[in-house]
């Protein structure tokens, strides 16, 4: 049975789990409390890193121009399969973009199954969905 990957944050809880059974083992005062702070700033940085990791942030700058310009991709293709060079050429404001650029943002319309991937030896064409 394959292992789960353990996450940061499933180390930290963890690591509080751990730190709150020795607190209730020990008897020493003085550790209880600076134990008592660094759960404090445990749990404090797992509420940060699951919020960091949470898919409910907003998107950035980079995301939002990315969605624009796959919009523009979706609005010059056409049902006839084309490389990413070709439909490069369809429209200037994607001409002005790499070839690189171009060719990622239509594989990730690919993934979102928008748009059909269609190998052809060396090369692949592009179409709509």
């Amino acid at each position: 049975m394959p292992m789960k990957t353990l996450t940061y944050v499933d180390a930290l809880n963890f690591a509080i789990d751990q730190l709150d059974e020795a607190i209730t083992a020990s008897g020493s005062a003085d550790w209880d409390e600076q134990a008592r702070e660094v759960i404090t700033k445990l749990t404090a940085l797992r509420d940060q890193t699951a919020k960091r990791n949470s898919a409910e942030r907003k998107p950035t700058k980079a995301q939002v121009a990315n969605e624009a310009l796959k919009d523009k991709v979706l609005a010059v293709m056409t049902a006839d399969p084309a490389t990413v060079t070709e439909i490069m050429t369809r429209d200037a404001e994607l001409t002005a973009l790499s070839n690189q650029k171009v060719s990622a943002l239509v594989n990730a319309l690919v993934r979102d199954g928008k748009v059909l991937k269609i190998p052809d030896g060396r090369k692949s064409t592009f179409a709509l969905a």
